[in-house]
Formats: C-alpha cells, sequence, structure tokens
C-alpha cells in the first residue's frame, strides 16, 4: 500500500476523517476533496493530507480535481466517495429542487467521479473504486424518499461498475452502512456502547477492501452493530 495515492470525496470530520487517518498510517497519500476545505485544515496537519475544493455534481469541477490530485500527489489508486444528500419530509410536501440537488450530489456525483477514476484505472488495469452506501441502499423508509432514490442509485451503479470494470482489473466495492456512524466529538452511551458504528471501525474494512487479491474481491459488503436489526 506505500506511495499510493487515495481521494476521499466528500470529505468531513467523521467517517472521511477515519479514513484519512487510516489511509496515511498505511503509508497513502491523501487527498481530501470536499465544496469548502476550510474545514479540513486541522485534518490535513493531522494527517499530512491535502485538501482540494470540488462540487462533485459539476463535470468541469471533478475533472479539474483528478489533474490537481495527480499533478500534486500522483493519479490515485483508490476513490472513495463519500458525498451524499439528503431531503426529508413527506413524499406530498417536498421541494423539486430539492430533491434533484439530493439525487444531484448521492447519485450523479458518484457517477461523475468514477467515471474520471475509471478513465485513468482502466489503462493501467489498476486501482480501487469505493462508493459509501446506507441503510437506504437497500431499504427505503418513509419520510425519506430522495435518499433512497439516491442511494439505490448508487448502488445500482457499483453494481454495473463492478461487472464491466473487475474484468479490466479495477476493483469496485459499495459498502453499506447499515445504521448510525458516532459523531466526531459525542460521547458514546454507555448504556448502549455498540449503538452506532465507530468510524475507525469502518475505516478498517475500507482498507482491507483496498488490499483484496484478486482472486477474492467483494463486490458489496454490510456493516453494523451487533445490536442494530437487520
Amino acid at each position: 500500500m506505500t506511495n499510493r495515492t487515495a481521494l476521499i470525496v466528500g470529505a468531513g470530520l467523521g467517517l472521511s476523517a477515519a479514513l484519512a487517518r487510516r489511509f496515511a498510517a498505511d503509508g497513502i497519500r491523501v487527498a481530501l476533496a470536499a465544496r469548502s476545505v476550510d474545514k479540513l485544515r486541522v485534518l490535513e496537519a493531522e494527517t499530512g493530507a491535502r485538501a482540494f475544493a470540488c462540487d462533485a455534481t459539476d463535470p468541469v469541477s471533478v475533472n479539474g480535481l483528478f489533474e490537481d490530485v495527480a499533478g500534486e500527489l500522483g493519479d490515485p489508486e483508490i476513490v472513495v466517495y463519500n458525498a451524499s444528500g439528503r431531503v426529508r419530509g413527506p413524499l406530498i410536501d417536498l421541494d423539486p429542487l430539492a430533491v434533484e440537488a439530493s439525487l444531484a450530489v448521492t447519485a450523479f456525483g458518484a457517477f461523475l467521479v468514477s467515471q474520471a477514476a475509471a478513465r485513468r484505472m482502466v489503462p493501467r488495469a489498476s486501482g480501487v473504486i469505493l462508493l459509501t452506501g446506507a441503510s437506504a441502499s437497500v431499504k427505503g423508509f418513509a419520510g425519506s424518499a430522495p435518499f433512497a432514490m439516491g442511494k439505490f442509485a448508487l448502488r445500482g451503479l457499483a453494481q454495473s461498475m463492478a461487472r464491466e470494470l473487475a474484468p479490466l482489473g479495477v476493483h469496485v466495492a459499495h459498502i453499506v452502512i447499515d445504521g448510525a456512524i458516532q459523531p466526531p466529538g459525542h460521547a458514546i452511551d454507555p448504556a448502549r456502547p455498540d449503538s452506532r458504528l465507530a468510524p475507525e471501525a469502518i475505516a478498517e474494512t475500507y482498507s482491507q477492501l483496498a488490499r483484496q487479491p484478486k482472486s477474492a474481491w467483494s463486490w458489496e459488503i454490510e456493516l453494523r452493530p451487533w445490536v442494530e436489526r437487520f
């Protein structure tokens, strides 16, 4: 894993921060991409990562991101898409424009980032693309139709890409995060210490996926606390 580059799109201070720390511990150069990079300055200093501003829903911005990362850190061999949009509310009350924006972040942005990554990975017949899903990837909940729409689309994208790109040497995997992630800075409930997924534990699985041998690739994996119902 040493001397490889990982790009995390939709970076924040939760799961993405845990991923950045885990990849850095593996000796991987880390690039963080977000609409606003100011929130990432402390994480940059901690991990040696480099932050890049990017709108994942804009093809020009995404292509520029990959060019900038390649120029400073080298072409990313590992690309993680963590960005998602969420709009809640009764179906009849949802704002169509807000729903459109949510789908653009969760699904269309994932397509743009995956396409840009694949264009660089396929010629060298290697690379890993990891897409972060959710319970809503496989279960649509009341009052959360836009999130389910986007995550269902993300899962379909991952499955299609895995079938198309695996024979070309590119590993694609979709990770279903089936449960709530422990927020940074929040105390763990002593009465239910395992009720939320630890970001560091999730990051360990991403690291394992990035290192899977070709003879035993996973295209999808579900993660949930042992107390979470299926």
